[in-house]
């Protein structure tokens, strides 16, 4: 670290709103120095946006109006018109703030019992902030953002008007999701049943309040339910991934009423999670992440060679059997075990758990062999390359990667032949991905 960033670093944390005050944190400086001014692209984006928006609002009433038209008076006046508009409200988006007139729907019946009242799906009562901003405050935290900083950065990524997410606004936001975190994390499960599960650990850029949780990370388990939906089964922190946090974690969704085991769990094979997913789960199958077993093999190769053997370990896992696979897997290991035995160790030791996907419908295989549906999720806040100046909380972190996750979600894809979900469910047999008849 050099002399000036130790410097800023040992300052106190600036004041919200005051120019002349250098911002201590590098990460506010960077979005600061990329979105500072407003040219004349995103003033003309910006006033788009807010002509967009206010044609929805616009025709929105007038399809209510329009619904209930031939709701009439004795004299033939409608009864549900257009009265004025209610109070201009700004509202925070990704195009900066956006202000807004909703016009006002009054309903003139006589019997209050029939009176319709007009809700907006666009923008809902006391809506302040789009939902893109419930992803980017969570975001911005896990990459090391103080709440201090929160208003400079807010306001270089969303223009110097967004002034309602001032410090002590995030930390409302901070509990409300806290709150919302815990309830969650308590929820019953009895009435779920998972096909297959993935689990990672996360490891995020900010510390957790003393150097005694520096190998703290954040353990994260999906799962695909019986109609082929991706949803977050828990959140949690955790010791560099150990045995013990893993059995706490998938014991307290069993007590929870997750009775029924999952056909398979997807991985990396240095997870603690193995050893505890066979006390807790031990019908469920293994299959080790590709992803993760390339990295590690090419690691322990020359970078001269690396192409080569990547291109080689392809071959292995996207072969459209079984008895290819083994082929290329056995090729691999002939052309490179002489020279490289550590990086063939390192593919062999894991041989049978590698191919277990294999035994599962094949429109599934582009899930079952990695833990893509957790690292997409989770990519942009879990290398860890700096330290933060101030240490977060374990409970405000959980609470924004859960913040985090439950965003992606609502994105998640089903999965591809979701029908033959059930099929595994009743434990039919597949071989080479193929549905075997059973014969009469």
């Amino acid at each position: 670290m050099s002399q000036s960033t130790k410097a800023r670093a040992g300052r106190p944390a600036p004041e919200c709103g005051n120019p002349g005050v250098e911002v201590a944190d590098a990460e506010a400086v960077a979005f600061r120095a990329a979105f500072a001014g407003s040219s004349p692209l995103d003033q003309l984006v910006h006033e788009g946006a807010r002509q967009m928006l206010q044609a929805a609002v616009d025709a929105e009433v007038e399809a209510f109006v329009a619904q209930h038209g031939t709701r009439r008076d004795d004299q033939g006046r409608r009864l549900v018109v257009r009265n004025g508009h209610l109070p201009a409200r700004e509202i925070l988006t990704g195009a900066g703030p956006l202000p807004v007139r909703q016009p006002r729907v009054r309903d003139n019946s006589s019997d209050p019992e029939h009176r319709v009242h007009f809700t907006s799906s666009i923008l809902p009562a006391y809506l302040r902030r789009s939902k893109s901003l419930d992803e980017l405050i969570p975001w911005l935290y896990l990459k090391g953002i103080s709440t201090s900083d929160f208003s400079e950065a807010l306001q270089a990524l969303l223009g110097k008007e967004a002034k309602g997410l001032s410090p002590n606004v995030i930390v409302r936001l901070k509990e409300q999701w806290s709150a919302e975190y815990e309830e969650w994390s308590r929820r019953d499960l009895s009435a779920k049943q998972y096909v297959y599960v993935w689990a990672d650990g996360v490891h995020t850029q900010i510390r957790l309040e003393s150097p005694e949780n520096n190998r703290q990370c954040l353990l994260v388990l999906m799962g695909a339910t019986a109609d082929g939906k991706k949803e977050l089964i828990a959140v949690v922190d955790g010791y560099r991934e150990s045995e013990q946090s893993w059995y706490e974690l998938l014991i307290d969704l069993k007590q929870r009423g997750l009775s029924i085991d999952p056909k398979l769990a997807i991985g990396d094979g240095a997870l603690g999670f193995w050893a505890a997913l066979r006390k807790v789960f031990p019908a469920t199958q293994e299959q080790r992440c590709w992803v993760h077993k390339t990295a590690n093999v090419l690691n322990k190769l020359p970078k001269s060679v690396q192409p080569k053997a990547k291109a080689d370990l392809h071959q292995i896992w996207m072969a459209e059997t079984r008895a290819a696979a083994s082929t290329a897997f056995d090729a691999f290991l002939e052309k490179y075990q002489a020279k490289y035995q550590a990086a063939c160790d390192c593919l062999q030791k894991d041989r049978d758990v590698l191919l277990t996907f294999y035994d599962f419908p094949a429109e599934h295989w582009i899930h079952l062999r990695t833990t893509n549906p957790i690292e997409s999720t989770f990519a942009t806040i879990r290398l860890r390359h700096r330290r933060t100046k101030g240490s977060g909380t374990r409970r405000t972190s959980l609470a924004m990667m859960f913040k985090l996750a439950q965003s992606a979600e609502k994105r998640w894809k089903r999965l591809h032949g979701h029908e033959l979900v059930a099929c595994v469910l009743e434990g039919k047999s597949f071989v080479d991905g193929v549905l075997q008849e059973i014969a009469a």
